[in-house]
């Protein structure tokens, strides 16, 4: 049983907001004006146009973080970038607000200390439009909270960790599908709560929402796809298929309205193994 007055992330999400209570350019200066103003609140004038061209200026350098007080702003890359090691992690792991480039770690470090220091719950919400990166963001927070929020001898620490990493593919797996804007999507939206202890070790968790964009079951535009773990189950090994009874995706009407069965950047057959690896931990 966990105590009530832990410490605790809440983990929330909708469409266009995630609500979390609770390069490899890393040599560049949290200063370096080369890559453009790093904090927008320093701009010598405030515009959308200067605003424009900082962000373009620093993402045409591979920069795609840049702060504006304690507001982060990202612009989605579209391509893989180094930013996310564990080398880069222990870098933010203790550091001071701004002693270091903008960085969702740097929020993530700031909120995690904050909730220890302070001991009552903290927030990050993570907004924008679809495809903007929110699901990504809110990966990278989870795994940043995982790897610095410590261990203890004798207890289910690692197990809970293990358990807050590996649920987002098995939540993914039912709560996103390919839109025509964007192959991974959020089509839900969750109220996440992972409780600590003093130590800053995590306890357990719980989701208290799950809000499914249920209508998309059965029904998908031209171009479109249902929730993966359709496309997954059809995907998996065969001996699975066949205990299961699964045939072809022609075979179901859900899934042929639309006519799409892939979708770039998504690997169904592997992430039905990744889905599977998550169901028995997350329930």
């Amino acid at each position: 049983t966990v105590a009530k007055r832990l410490p605790r992330f809440c983990i929330g999400s909708q469409k266009c907001s995630n609500l979390w209570r609770i390069k490899s350019n890393m040599e560049d200066s949290a200063l370096d004006v080369s890559v453009g103003i790093h904090d927008l609140v320093l701009l010598p004038k405030l515009s959308d146009t200067e605003i424009t061209q900082n962000l373009k200026k620093r993402f045409s350098r591979d920069v795609i973080y840049t702060n504006i007080g304690s507001v982060l702003v990202s612009v989605n890359p579209f391509q893989p970038l180094p930013l996310y090691t564990k080398d880069i992690i222990q870098k933010y792991n203790g550091a001071v607000t701004h002693e270091l480039p903008p960085h969702i770690y740097s929020v993530a470090e700031n909120a995690f200390r904050s909730m220890l220091m302070e001991e009552e719950p903290q927030a990050v919400i993570i907004s924008g439009e679809s495809g903007a990166g929110k699901t990504e963001a809110s990966k990278q927070l989870i795994n940043y909270i995982a790897e610095v929020s410590g261990t203890a001898d004798g207890s289910n620490v690692e197990h809970v960790k293990n358990i807050i990493i590996e649920s987002n593919p098995l939540l993914e797996s039912f709560g996103n599908a390919k839109t025509l804007r964007n192959n991974n999507s959020s089509r839900f939206g969750k109220y996440f709560e992972i409780l600590f202890d003093e130590y800053g070790h995590p306890r357990g968790g719980k989701i208290e929402t799950f809000l499914l964009e249920k209508s998309r079951t059965v029904g998908q535009m031209k171009g479109e796809r249902d929730f993966h773990i359709f496309y997954q189950l059809l995907c998996a090994p065969d001996e699975v298929k066949a205990a299961l009874g699964l045939g072809a995706f022609d075979q179901y009407r859900l899934l042929k309205r639309s006519g799409t069965y892939t979708a770039e950047g998504q690997h169904d057959a592997q992430d039905f193994n990744e889905t599977m690896a998550g169901h028995p931990r997350g329930g």
